[in-house]
């Protein structure tokens, strides 16, 4: 039986040297190109000592991780151990003459820069190639995975004693073969000052691409509020395991968590409250443009959600009159659902609800609107299929795509439309029926993708309603095949769920990620022939320590064979951990190209 200490949560591991564990190569192997025999150049003293140290930097170093212990695992591996790169101080990041691929460089200098306390130059790539090359182009990336998505997203790593180069299709592509240059770099890359150490990427080639577009984590904001920087240092958990969508829960009995200038007391009023009576609070509009503006530096894309018609309670408290009876309800701090909605018969109803989706929309880059659409209990039939289908022309009227919780699958279809499954049995005919007249799905079953499931009947937090997961049962679904009656065309991707009721605190948060995070982006980026549950224990063992040099909370789960190690940090208390601002007030994001540990 799967054990979790009541406290411990990170131990604290050292590296280790382990023997590639990625996919099988299935690249054909490149053709011989033409020998060709250069001009005589003769190398300038400075050409020579630079050849001298990196071949002595090759002779004492051994790259500290295998060219396969990647996650999520990559399309293709090929080593070439002969080939190791050293990182030298001089070096300097070239990358093509364009803004977006330029600022993937400066993220991956600025993720260099604390630990090799190397100045790292970022500069245009011609006329000189550089050590650390990023380049644009249209002929990258292929292999074997061609036929499983298009190249949006995918890059090409090629790794050999000269340079490391990254090459894409776009700056997304760059971000993510930036990601994966990270996690082969040693371990200590994650500190926040300089440490004395070889930096070694272990030589050869990856070509990589996603399996499904849409790789996301929800977390619930509104029965407990987390502040900007914390969203923030989620957005960095997500960019580093590739995961690119980041679905915000932001209004619920609980409290409302965006401000909203045409109904000012949805966040002034409904957002002072908490599940267990806590302070709670709200994102101003500056607030939550910080929050887009970080994430789509990391090729993130926010996707909110204003849950309607039921889970308003904290509407109801500010507004009376959307209430059915017109009276305020009190304010609700426990956890039950299903017993408040807004008045689906009143026209202000719906002048709510286009004010408020409005005003997000226009605070909101993304092509995603979700309006919620779950446990509305107390509004049945037409009712309740007439206000989803009016809230999802409203929603199309703005320009967006309407998501919703996979409740809304009796409504009438409109183009496009997202429905969020999170159920827990994979035979849902309604689904299915909705599916076949056009719309697409999101799976988030319970029982496999919903982070505040406990580990184990002692985890201290988290509910098992949907079952216990462990990382194992997190890993071991196929989303192309989950659901009856659904094709793998249909299913546009998996998200990741984190519900608050339990968790106060980041370090809580990342308790309940971290491992399961990771195995789920595996699930959605890895194809299934690069993909095994031998492996990616021994990929994510490698992580842990990882996550304790940079500061991550979180739970040693004894399915993985962590590196042996003295006792970590342990679980704080939420007291310790709780810094949320004054309702209202801005908390400024972190805008490094990693969070440091704040706790």
């Amino acid at each position: 039986m799967s054990r979790t200490p009541r406290t411990g949560v990170a131990p604290v591991p050292g590296q280790q040297s382990r023997p590639d564990a990625g996919p099988t190569p299935t690249d054909p192997a490149p053709a011989a190109p033409p020998t060709v025999t250069p001009p005589s150049v003769t190398p300038t003293a400075g050409t020579l000592a630079r050849s001298a140290a990196q071949a002595a930097g090759r002779r004492l170093t051994r790259p500290a991780v295998g060219l396969g212990d990647v996650v999520p695992a990559p399309a293709s591996v090929r080593p070439r151990p002969a080939a190791d790169f050293v990182l030298a101080a001089d070096a300097a990041v070239r990358v093509s003459a364009d803004p977006a691929a330029r600022e993937v460089a400066n993220h991956l200098a600025e993720l260099l820069r604390p630990a090799t306390g190397y100045p790292l130059p970022v500069a245009d790539l011609p006329p000189t190639p550089g050590p650390l090359q990023l380049t644009l182009s249209t002929a990258a990336p292929r292999g074997p995975a061609a036929t499983v998505s298009d190249d949006a997203e995918g890059y090409r790593l090629d790794v050999d004693p000269d340079a490391v180069r990254i090459t894409a299709g776009t700056a997304t592509g760059l971000f993510h073969g930036v990601q994966t240059l990270r996690q082969l770099l040693p371990v200590a890359v994650e500190s926040r000052t300089p440490v004395a150490q070889h930096w070694v990427v272990p030589g050869g080639t990856i070509v990589d691409r996603p399996r499904f577009p849409y790789r996301g984590m929800m977390l619930d904001v509104a029965r407990h509020f987390f502040g900007v920087e914390d969203v923030c240092r989620v957005i960095d958990h997500l960019a580093r395991y590739k995961l690119n969508h980041l679905h915000l829960h932001l209004t619920d009995d609980q409290g409302w968590r965006i401000a909203v200038d045409s109904w000012p007391r949805l966040a002034t009023v409904g957002g002072r409250t908490a599940v267990g009576g806590g302070p709670g609070g709200w994102y101003t509009a500056a607030d939550y443009r910080r929050i887009v503006a970080y994430a789509a530096r990391r090729h993130v894309t926010v996707v909110p959600e204003v849950d309607l018609p039921g889970h308003t309670n904290a509407a109801l408290v500010a507004y009376p009159g959307l209430a059915p009876d017109k009276v305020a309800p009190p304010p609700y701090t426990g956890t039950e659902v299903g017993f408040s909605y807004v008045d689906p018969t009143d026209e202000r109803t719906y002048d709510f609800v286009a004010d408020v989706l409005g005003e997000v929309a226009a605070l909101t880059p993304g092509p995603w609107l979700h309006i919620g659409g779950d446990e509305a209990y107390k509004v049945k039939g037409s009712a309740y299929t007439g206000f989803v289908e009016r809230t999802q022309r409203i929603v199309a009227g703005l320009g967006r795509t309407v998501v919703g919780w996979h409740q809304i699958a009796p409504a009438g279809h409109v183009d496009g439309r997202v429905l969020q499954w999170w159920g827990t049995d994979g035979d849902d005919p309604t689904v299915a029926e909705a599916v076949r007249r056009g719309a697409r799905v999101i799976l988030s079953p319970g029982n496999h993708a919903y982070l505040d499931m406990k580990y184990a009947p002692d985890t201290p937090i988290g509910h098992d309603w949907a079952g216990l997961i462990d990382v194992h049962r997190a890993y071991h679904w196929d989303p192309a095949t989950h659901l009856t009656g659904v094709p793998a065309e249909s299913v546009l991707g998996v998200e990741a769920p984190l519900w608050t009721e339990s968790v106060t605190s980041l370090a809580e948060i990342e308790f309940m990620v971290f491992p399961r995070l990771p195995a789920l982006a595996e699930v959605a980026w890895s194809t299934p022939a690069a993909r095994s549950w031998a492996g990616l224990r021994k990929r994510l063992a490698g992580h842990g320590p990882r996550w304790h040099a940079a500061g991550i909370a979180f739970h040693p789960s004894p399915e993985i064979p962590w590196p042996a190690a003295p006792a970590g940090r342990h679980l704080p208390d939420a007291a310790e951990t709780h810094r949320n601002p004054a309702p209202g007030q801005p908390s400024p994001a972190r805008d490094t190209a990693t969070t440091p540990d704040v706790r």
